[in-house]
């Protein structure tokens, strides 16, 4: 919980926090950091205005998930797990979105997009990032 909070205090947990976090639980800066590292929902970085997230679940991965992470990734000019230059978006590789009978899919903010093409999927990023 206490990352939870750190996270939502500064947005992201920042790098040099670990050594104070470790020393105030008695863990190692490692420990600390592999925690970190180990859930999604924990990140060093700040999130973008907006998070993109390309599932590449089994069900997805099997209708092109993986085409249409690409297709993201170039059209923002980022790599998964990255944010965007200027602060607007960041793109999230998820593992299921729950809505494997439409895959493949994408959720952006909370609404989730199935049935997607490549190109419909850039052109609801286009949409939703500003």
């Amino acid at each position: 919980m206490a990352l939870q909070e750190i996270q939502a205090a500064e947005g992201h947990i920042p790098r040099e926090r670990i050594p104070e976090i470790a020393r105030a639980f008695g863990l190692t800066d490692s420990e600390v950091f592999g925690v970190i590292s180990f859930y999604t929902d924990l990140r060093f970085e700040k999130e973008g205005e907006t998070t993109v997230r390309v599932c590449c679940g089994d069900s997805c991965a099997a209708t092109d998930g993986y085409r249409i992470l690409r297709s993201v990734a170039d059209h923002l000019g980022i790599s998964p797990e990255e944010t965007t230059k200027d602060g607007k978006a960041t793109l999230r590789i998820a593992y299921c979105l729950g809505n494997c009978a439409l895959s493949p899919s994408m959720m952006i903010g909370d609404r989730v997009y199935g049935r997607l093409t490549p190109k419909q999927a850039v052109q609801i990023v286009d949409k939703n990032v500003n």
